[in-house]
């Protein structure tokens, strides 16, 4: 993955403040190279070794396989009348891959660690060497071009060792797209259409990883990426309208490309909106996205490597400002809490500390589940429409005045006595 890798910025105007909102980095320029070397790896045990339910059915190439349902997923409940929400917390990861510092196999482990599963958004140029960029065809750029470069062969070895590891433990594999471009000639002027093929070959990648990499012994992934890829998060949150339409059209179930306040999510383009949220900057008289390249924007400005004396204060200042957004739900209107991250080493990894910080003090609370995207909208299309529009009426932080059993009842409860249309109190 490339060295010289840019840092990308988009802005929403309404952030209060100065704080830049979106902001995609798909790693460190310091520490990412062209993937871990030009070598494969030990690839382990070879293929149909853990799969779910014994089933092996290779796909195309053999780079993708189905092999049954995915293991360690439970069936979504519908709230019973009077029943308190659980409290979701989602943390997802843009442009996931494997490499010098690993990251990704470091919080596979500590969400098994705390019964969490989580969302990793994979760039598709990850599964490619740079020796066939030439097979990426970005729109409005020429072929080979890529903002955040290509692999090595045992960089997507590593990768898809994490991925397929990642889905057999109940993971989402969700997509970050390719090359990442951002800014006056990025993803943004890209239209419906364009999209619908930034999708395709960022699906072509993880199906053809094998053929392209030389890795034809390899072990498949554990999954069909056509029927797997339901959603994504664009690079610097930029070009959401057209990709809205074109994910509709490819059956795309979510998006959280987006920025809100911390309430219940419904839809947007027929998909559902889960967009990253505002949350409290410590000590600061503002909020920024709950997001690891946005408290450093407003830490360090555009430097990765800001003042080293600032780097714990930093990196608890986010992790405190994400945990007040937590509790703010948590004993609020419990509306789920959406973190995104980047596998980065930005000040010193302060960032990556706040967040596994955050997540050993959140994920095993009581009535806590630190789910994927995939499971928090199986949850959602689950329940009661008229019950998940009374959740939206419910503002940031606000719990039900008269408690959850009388909010989300079966029937109107009586009102409090002394109301206006309550009973007549007799002596």
């Amino acid at each position: 993955m490339a060295a010289n890798q840019r840092i990308a910025v988009g802005v929403v105007a309404a952030v209060i403040g100065a704080a830049a909102l979106a902001g995609c980095l798909d790693g460190d320029p310091g520490t990412r190279g062209r993937g871990t070397g030009d070598r494969e790896g030990s690839e382990g045990p070879r293929q149909g070794a853990g799969a779910p339910n014994k089933v092996l059915r290779l796909i195309g190439d053999g780079s993708t396989a189905y092999t049954g349902a995915q293991p360690r997923l439970t069936r979504p409940e519908r709230l019973k009348p009077g029943q308190k929400p659980p409290q979701f917390v989602v943390f997802s990861w843009d442009g996931a891959g494997e490499d010098s510092q690993r990251l990704f196999s470091h919080f596979r482990r500590v969400a098994k660690e705390n019964r969490a599963t989580m969302t990793y958004f994979l760039s598709g140029v990850y599964m490619l060497p740079e020796e066939k960029a030439g097979l990426y065809r970005p729109p409005q750029h020429s072929p080979g071009r890529s903002d955040i470069g290509f692999n090595g062969v045992r960089g997507i070895a590593d990768t898809v060792r994490q991925l397929r590891a990642a889905w057999l433990e109940g993971n989402e594999i969700g997509t970050h797209f390719n090359g990442h471009f951002c800014g006056p000639n990025g993803v943004g002027a890209w239209s419906a259409e364009e999209w619908k093929d930034e999708i395709a070959q960022a699906k072509s990648f993880v199906r053809s990883w094998k053929t392209n990499a030389g890795l034809k012994d390899a072990t498949p992934l554990p999954f069909d990426y056509e029927k797997e890829l339901i959603g994504a998060r664009t690079p610097c949150l930029e070009g959401r309208e057209e990709f809205l339409k074109a994910a509709r059209e490819v059956g795309f179930r979510y998006d959280s490309s987006g920025v809100n306040d911390q309430v219940w999510p419904g839809k947007k383009g027929g998909l559902w909106d889960l967009s990253m949220q505002l949350v409290p900057v410590p000590g600061r008289a503002f909020e920024t996205l709950t997001m690891d390249y946005n408290f450093m924007v407003n830490q360090s400005g555009a430097t990765t490597q800001g003042n080293p004396a600032m780097h714990q204060y930093w990196g608890n200042q986010m992790r405190d400002g994400l945990l007040r957004g937590f509790h703010r739900a948590y004993h609020g209107n419990r509306a789920p809490l959406i973190i995104g991250n980047h596998f980065e080493s930005w000040n010193g990894g302060t960032y990556m500390r706040a967040v596994e910080e955050t997540i050993k003090a959140v994920c095993t609370q009581r009535e806590v589940r630190c789910v994927s995207f995939r499971q928090l909208v199986d949850w959602l299309d689950a329940q009661d429409r008229e019950v998940l529009g009374k959740l939206r009426t419910l503002k940031v932080g606000q719990a039900p005045e008269r408690g959850w059993g009388a909010f989300l009842a079966a029937s109107p409860a009586p009102a409090p006595k002394g109301a206006p249309g309550s009973p007549t109190v007799r002596p």
